[in-house]
This record gives structure tokens, sequence and C-alpha cells, in this order.
């Protein structure tokens, strides 16, 4: 008896703890977000974001950058709250999942445990705890590719169609994409099986919506897990545990480093940030071999896996285990560190002498780095 006793004060403390966290708990907005902002005004001071009636009870577990015209943030119980945009903004409006003023969670599967989010102009990439990618809006944002079922049905997604616009690039690097919509392939449906998908996804049906993707799994491979993901203008990156970047969308100013400028992968590629042979966290760090451009020149990179990565509007860094950071795409505004205006298509090293490199973020035509003192 008094075991249960104290498991039920325990479960009670435990419950009392979560109560405690979701009332210190607060994300606030400014700026502007024209579905919340009276008269289309900005918001010049931070205001408070209240909770979708669906997840009252939770506590907010992290913010994430918004697209053009709306705002993302992520639940505790692992839910991605969008708001913030109006019917008439187009792309962006069906991206947000039609959600204005009220926050509301984006219908993605239940199960679906969001640990990592980010946005494009008008696309969205979101990461699980399982190591999942999630992506929707922009079409040339979205890798096309298998699609999984119909997105209105709910219940256990098992039967995977084929898309009849299919046009996969197939090499060894790629990967391939499941949409909520299609016909049947057994592999996909073993490696990966949805179930309650929330009704609430609305159909895209008009002239303006067959612009858009609906939420696709992005599959990358047997045993690839990511951990964090970047969203440019219209280009997506993805971390995997063992420090691979994977890239896929637009590629016009190299800006996802595949060494040339191809302006559409529409499957997701390994982006060469350090050679192959030398990736995996178990390595020990040093200079690496080398990436050869198609100008033959050789960028020599420290490190032996990425641990960071971001996304600028049309260029991108990463983050070696060894404190280099290296970019890559658009150049023009000197957004690459590297002494120029020219764009990238290789990812290049920072000259960033006596520092270590901890972490990076882009603005659309800037970079940011925090770097510190080699001990």
């Amino acid at each position: 008896m008094d075991g249960c006793g104290g498991e039920e004060e325990m479960e009670d403390r435990r419950e009392l703890e979560k109560e405690e966290k979701k009332e210190k708990d607060v994300v606030l907005m400014w700026g502007y977000l024209p579905g919340v902002s009276p008269d289309r005004l900005p918001l010049l001071h931070p205001v408070p974001v209240r909770r979708p009636e669906s997840t009252k009870k939770d506590a907010w577990r992290d913010v994430s950058g918004g697209g053009c015209g709306f705002a993302m943030a992520i639940s505790e119980s692992g839910k991605l709250i969008t708001w913030g945009s109006t019917d008439d903004l187009g792309q962006s409006y069906l991206t947000s999942g039609k959600h204005e003023e009220v926050p509301e969670a984006f219908p993605l599967p239940a199960e679906a445990d969001i640990v990592k989010a980010a946005a494009g102009w008008a696309h969205c990439v979101a990461v699980t705890g399982n190591g999942e990618v999630f992506t929707w809006g922009w079409k040339e944002c979205v890798p096309t590719g298998k699609v999984i079922a119909d997105h209105r049905a709910v219940g256990n997604l098992e039967d995977e169609k084929q898309c009849g616009s299919l046009n996969e690039q197939v090499s060894p690097n790629s990967g391939t994409i499941a949409n909520y919509e299609g016909k049947s392939s057994e592999e996909s449906t073993k490696r990966r099986k949805l179930s309650s998908v929330k009704q609430g996804h609305e159909s895209l049906s008009s002239g303006d919506d067959a612009l858009a993707t609906l939420p696709c799994i992005v599959a990358l491979g047997a045993g690839v897990k990511i951990t964090s993901v970047a969203a440019g203008g219209r280009h997506t990156l993805s971390l995997s545990d063992v420090g691979q970047v994977w890239g896929w969308g637009y590629g016009g100013e190299g800006q996802l480093g595949l060494g040339s400028r191809i302006r559409m992968v529409s499957s997701p590629h390994l982006v060469p940030c350090i050679e192959s042979a030398s990736y995996g966290k178990d390595k020990a760090s040093g200079y690496n071999k080398g990436i050869t451009s198609s100008e033959g020149q050789i960028y020599r990179v420290t490190g032996s896996f990425v641990k960071a990565i971001a996304c600028g509007g049309r260029h991108s860094a990463a983050v070696t285990d060894t404190g280099a950071i290296l970019t890559f795409g658009w150049g023009l505004y000197g957004q690459l560190g590297l002494g120029d205006s020219i764009d990238r298509s290789l990812p290049s090293q920072v000259p960033i002498d006596n520092l270590r490199v901890v972490n990076v973020s882009c603005g659309w035509w800037h970079t940011l780095a925090h770097a510190q003192s080699p001990a």
C-alpha cells in the first residue's frame, strides 16, 4: 500500500511540475505577422502567443524560424504550431496550414514528435525525435518521389502509391521522398508506417494550390537519422547524426554545394562538406584529402564531420567538429566571408585565425558565427 501511495505521490508531483513549467513558459512575438497584426500594422512590442486549444496542457518546447508571413513554434508534446498568415498571401497561407490569428497544430501524423523545424519563403521542413524529416510547401522546394497515401486518410497509412509525375534523380548519394497521396510500394511501407493522420488537412485543389505540395517524408536511405534541419529561400539542408549534410531544392547559385549551378535537385543528395570517406564521429580529427571543384581547385577542410548547418536566402554554411566554418552559394554581398563577392558551388573554408567556430546562422544577405578561442 505504501508503495502504491509513493508512486501516486510521485506522479502528482510530476504533474505539478509540468503544470508549473507550463505556467512559466511563454512564447513572445513582435514585428509583422499579417494574420495577427491589428489593421495589418506591425506589433511594436512583444506580445504573448496564446496556446492552441489542442495543446493547452502543453508547455512550449522551442521556437522556429517562420516563413514569409507566418510563424512557427513547437509544443512540449512535439506538435508543430503555426499561425500569422492570411488568405491573400497565396503560397505562405497554404504552407502555414491556413492558420491565421489563432495558433493551431499543423496536421502532421499524430505520432510525429517534432524537435526542430525551419521555413523558407514558402516551404517548411521539420525533423522528428526519430530522425525522420517532413517537408511541404512550394513544389520546387520539395523533392519529387513516392507518395504514401491520401492525405485525408485516418488510421494506418500502409498503402504506398506511385506518383504519376515522378521525376526522381537516381544516384548512389540520393534518397527518395514519400508524400500522402498516391499507389503501392512494399519497401517504403515497411520502412515508414504512419498512423492517425489528422483529418483537418484541407485538400489542395484550386489553381493557386496546384503550386503547393502536401507534407512528405524525406527518405534518405536505410539507417540515416537526421538531427537538425535548415531552410533557405528555396533550398533545404539536413544534418545526420553522423555529421553528414544532405541537400535538395533550388541550387542555381551553388547553395547546395554540389559543385555546379544545378537549378533543381529533386531528390536529397549528400553535400561534400568533408570527403565522404572521412564522415563519422568516430574518425580522428584532422585535414581530409580535400574537395576538388569543377575548375580543379582543391579545398582542404579541417574536420571529420559537420556539427551545425545554416541556410540563408541563397547561400549556406556548415561548421565542422574542429571548429572550421564552410560557406557556399551566392556571394554578391560578401556573405560567404571569403574576401570577395563571387559565388561558390562547393563548400569553401572561411579563413578565421585562432578561433574555433561553435555555431552559425545565416540571414538573407549575411552570416553570423559564434566562435571561441582555443583552450
